[in-house]
């Protein structure tokens, strides 16, 4: 995944990391609703905010007159502003923790403290752990619960994920994490036998079809 730093502070000192590979799925699905609204995640306010500081940068090369430039500018700025304080709302110095994350100095010890410290709500961070190479198997267990669907699928197909993590995840009737599961080396053979046989199955059926 690449990562990059924007010239535009948020907070004095603070790094504000961009992610490139983010997918427009990550903001259109998987939404938890509550009562018909959309709960909003930090995957949601990190959307948020990566689409003003691309406006930002929009506007700051757009040939306007210094008035409404800079009227515009103080306005999206105030925006950014604004969700920057509600990530750090959802979990305390959240652009640091990313950047943790994303560190080549990444260690197991220190994803697992911050998924375990997460609050569910912080969808993007874990995330970003639940597709970690270094994220362990007591992470990878303790995130295949979690109810954001993207999480469930990285722990799935994950390297690390030990095989009583994978057996409850082949259960999962939200989603067909099963498919993923099947082609997991971690997985019992037993278990894979059969998820790879239910597999060749619905291949038949849908060519008789």
């Amino acid at each position: 995944m690449q990562t990059e730093m924007l010239d535009f502070p948020i907070n004095p000192g603070d790094a504000v990391w961009s992610d490139l590979a983010m997918r427009r799925s990550d903001l259109v699905q998987h939404k938890e609703k509550e009562k018909g609204t959309v709960s909003r995640t930090s995957q949601i306010v990190f959307g948020e905010r990566q689409h003003l500081l691309r406006v930002l940068d929009s506007l700051e090369g757009t040939d306007l007159p210094i008035a409404r430039r800079q009227q515009e500018k103080r306005m999206l700025e105030e925006l950014i502003h604004a969700r920057t304080r509600e990530l750090n709302q959802i979990n305390v110095a959240w652009d640091e923790k990313i950047g943790l994350v994303l560190s080549a100095d990444a260690k197991p010890e220190m994803l697992e403290k911050l998924a375990k410290q997460a609050p569910p709500e912080d969808f993007y961070l874990l995330r970003l752990i639940s597709e970690h190479p270094r994220a362990n198997a007591k992470t990878l267990n303790k995130l295949a619960k979690h109810p954001y669907g993207a999480i469930r699928e990285n722990v799935a197909r994950h390297p690390n994920a030990d095989a009583g993590t994978l057996a409850w995840l082949s259960r999962d009737r939200s989603q067909p994490l099963w498919y993923l599961v099947a082609f997991n080396p971690n997985t019992p053979p037993p278990l894979q036998r059969r998820l790879r046989d239910r597999l060749k199955r619905l291949g038949e059926n849908q060519a008789i079809k």
